[in-house]
């Protein structure tokens, strides 16, 4: 097998008093990589199939586009300027991000070829492919396996759940349910070298806080490795927009939903990378809620609070200590 762009480090995992309180995508990488690594968005002009059948309540593809992507360009045009826009020197090497609408509902023989493609660079250290559970043809996690086992790279299969609650999954018109997510898992599972992920939502209207909990207990159970958080936004032209303005909706200010993380955040286990607490959207587009306030200034906001708590990621939780990286491997 060739070796890694770059060569992964041995992940022991340290005494409890000596790890970060949260686990982030970029602690993650330090440890793996020994260095900060960068995403670049790309896109394979696939349309999400849920778009045929009304679309999710509160997407807009347009509010999440980052502006540095351009879907008329090909994969190497996409890729060039997402090192130049996105990376901008902060970043030797990167992971192919495609997160832009169901990759995955291209055929695998179309599809294989152009992760292929991408996996050459020599500055990719591998892939992230964020999709539906129900986008996952039996014969895809095998030719993923197969890529990235053979170019000594990696692959994160992220799966858009949002909800265990049917009546959520319902109300957001999601077209799938909770054992649709479970039955893409154990698909994945079945290979090696694959890593799954999953998005949550949190907020959707009609869920309690007992009910957003019990969504984190249970994902948190499953063998996954990276976790998404997003707090419900309101994008204009939605759906969720129409509920919005007949006072249908209500969506979380933002010391409410620090004080929900913090109870949250000591109910994931420690082994899952957290590779957004937040969502983000443009703010042209984006309704409510409006924090007036940048990621950055949230993560010390949250890291401050954590501290002056006592609260860690995964105290509720984890079990003996030095077994979370065991669990995280057997993932």
């Amino acid at each position: 097998m060739p070796a890694a762009a770059v060569e992964v480090k041995d992940r022991s995992t340290p005494l409890i008093a000596d790890r970060p309180r949260i686990r982030t995508f970029s602690i993650d990488c330090r440890e793996r990589y020994g260095q900060a690594i960068g995403k670049i968005p790309l896109d394979l002009g696939r349309p999400c199939p849920n778009r045929s059948r009304g679309g999710c309540l509160f997407c807009r593809p347009a509010s999440f586009t980052p502006l540095s992507l351009r879907p008329s360009d090909s994969l190497d045009q996409q890729i060039r300027r997402g090192k130049r826009l996105l990376l901008k020197g902060r970043f030797r090497h990167y992971l192919a991000y495609f997160q832009q609408e169901t990759p995955t509902t291209l055929a695998t023989s179309q599809l294989s070829p152009k992760l292929a493609q991408v996996l050459a660079d020599p500055d990719c250290l591998g892939l992230i492919l964020s999709t539906r559970p129900d986008a996952i043809a039996a014969d895809l996690p095998a030719a993923l396996a197969r890529l990235v086992r053979d170019c000594g790279k990696t692959c994160l299969v992220e799966l858009g759940l949002q909800s265990i609650h049917a009546q959520s999954l319902a109300l957001l018109n999601r077209n799938h349910s909770f054992a649709d997510f479970l039955a893409a898992v154990a698909k994945l599972r079945a290979v090696a070298n694959l890593e799954i992920g999953a998005h949550l939502m949190l907020g959707i209207p009609g869920e309690t806080e007992a009910d957003m909990l019990a969504t984190i207990r249970t994902v948190g159970a499953l063998p996954i490795q990276a976790l998404k958080l997003h707090h419900l936004q309101v994008i204009a032209g939605t759906p969720l927009h129409d509920l919005y303005r007949q006072g249908q909706v209500s969506v979380f200010d933002r010391d409410d939903y620090l004080e929900l993380l913090l109870g949250l955040l000591p109910r994931i286990p420690s082994r899952i990378t957290l590779h957004r607490l937040w969502a983000t959207a443009h703010p042209d587009l984006l309704v409510a809620p409006q924090w007036h306030c940048l990621a950055a200034e949230l993560s010390r906001q949250l890291a401050q609070m954590m501290e002056e708590r006592g609260i860690r990621q995964g105290q509720a939780v984890d079990g003996r200590a030095g077994s979370t990286e065991e669990t995280r491997q057997q993932g």
